[in-house]
């Protein structure tokens, strides 16, 4: 049980480190919480980085919380401040203006960043761009305000890369996707949800080129036109005024790195949230775990994650006993078209297509492992989500010819046609 006196610090202030410092109240924490984050932003929302704040007119961030829930739970908000310093022997940190702060729990919420390929040229390029923060979003709607041609070329075929195409085509861009694997989400999909989504870009504008690696980035000079040249390996190139990379993250670790804490492909954590340090908790992107379902170890960047997690972290800070158990879940928006994933489709055996009938542009994927149903992919297909999410809960065996039969709809009545 907490005192008046302790004090728990929380580094990072979106939805992981938001979550955990108001799930701390609920769960009767007692002493300080201390809110800290480098982004000088009220904490928002993320997600709609790569949607909505890019098409709207004037970027305005939604936030997390508002500013009164923060007084009301007494979280003290440290916004851009950095730490830069973390000394888990004596239980402190040191923020970047030489600031001391002590803790009695520390919880890291860091996130990930971006990753930069080491593309010649591109660290001296002012106009590419990440994608991470509000800050990004006003410096990509800027530069693209300004550029002549609006020609935009984004590095990268994944969900951000995607989502960031859309968006800005909405908005007028010409805009050229550069992708090196053989195709567009093929670390994380199947042929048949690349192929929907390629076409579902190219008919709205957007130019895929796949088996294209960057290598160069050049200014240059057109038509009294300042551009870059993006060059990739096979020596074809592609102009633009504004680049921006959608190549992935990495977990931010810098600081666990200092409190010497157990690091794989993440800062490792046990199902409660602890690290190996027993006053140090991580939740969010920057977290690598043991998935109980699937039992296998996953780092996971989605929302459902992040607020989840902070449940239990600070269930366990507080001194009850709460295990991480959820069937992960993600989604993207592009266009009209929404794309919901529920579970995780590794070590996959077979697969069954649903095209609905009578339906346009309703599909789903449903992934096996032999008779285990894994995951669904479901673009347009809420039912498909909502069956396969709880088909999976419950380990329900799935009868996958009559899966395969859209003769056979797929509604509540007819569910249990499927078992």
């Amino acid at each position: 049980m907490s005192t008046s006196k302790d004090i728990c610090v929380i580094i990072g202030a979106s939805h992981a480190g938001v979550n955990t410092a108001f799930n701390l109240r609920k769960e009767k924490w007692l002493g300080k919480i201390v809110l800290i984050d480098a982004d000088p932003e009220l904490p928002y929302h993320r997600p709609p980085l790569s949607k909505t704040y890019l098409t709207d007119a004037v970027p305005t961030t939604n936030l997390l919380k508002p500013v009164e829930s923060y007084k009301k739970d007494d979280i003290t908000l440290l916004l851009g401040k950095k730490v830069v310093r973390l000394d888990a022997a004596n239980n402190y940190l040191v923020l970047d203006d030489e600031t001391k702060i002590e803790y009695t729990k520390l919880v890291l919420a860091t996130g990930a960043k971006p990753i930069i390929p080491a593309i010649t040229g591109l660290q001296v390029n002012a106009s590419y761009f990440c994608l991470r923060t509000a800050a990004d979003i006003v410096a990509i709607k800027k530069a693209f305000n300004a550029s002549k041609t609006k020609k935009v070329v984004i590095i990268g075929g994944g969900y951000i890369g995607l989502e960031t195409a859309a968006s800005l085509k909405k908005i007028g861009a010409e805009v050229v996707v550069l992708e090196r694997e053989s195709r567009i989400l093929k670390r994380v999909a199947t042929t048949v949800i690349s192929d929907y989504f390629r076409d579902l870009h190219t008919k709205n504008g957007v130019q895929i080129f796949e088996n294209k690696e960057v290598n160069k980035v050049e200014n240059t000079l057109e038509n009294g036109i300042n551009v870059t040249k993006v060059y990739c390996t096979d020596k074809s190139y592609f102009t633009a005024e504004v680049i921006i990379l959608g190549v992935g993250v990495v977990p931010n670790t810098d600081l666990a790195k200092q409190a010497e804490l157990t690091l794989n492909n993440g800062i490792s954590v046990t199902n409660k949230g602890e690290t190996s340090n027993p006053d140090i908790y991580a939740v969010g992107d920057c977290s690598y775990h043991y998935n109980l379902h699937y039992k296998t170890y996953v780092r996971l960047e989605s929302v459902q994650n992040a607020v989840d997690q902070s449940k239990v972290i600070a269930a366990n800070i507080c001194g009850a006993i709460l295990t991480y158990n959820t069937i992960p879940w993600f989604w993207s928006d592009q266009y009209n078209v929404k794309f919901q994933i529920v579970g995780l489709a590794d070590n996959y055996t077979d697969i069954v297509v649903r095209k609905e009938q009578d339906k346009e542009n309703v599909i789903s994927v449903w992934y096996f492992n032999n008779d285990e149903l894994l995951a669904v992919n479901a673009i347009n297909h809420t039912k498909a989500y909502v069956f396969g999410t709880k088909f999976i809960k419950e380990g329900k065996k799935v009868d996958k010819e009559k899966l395969a039969d859209t003769s056979i709809p797929l509604s509540k009545e007819f569910a249990v046609a499927f078992l």
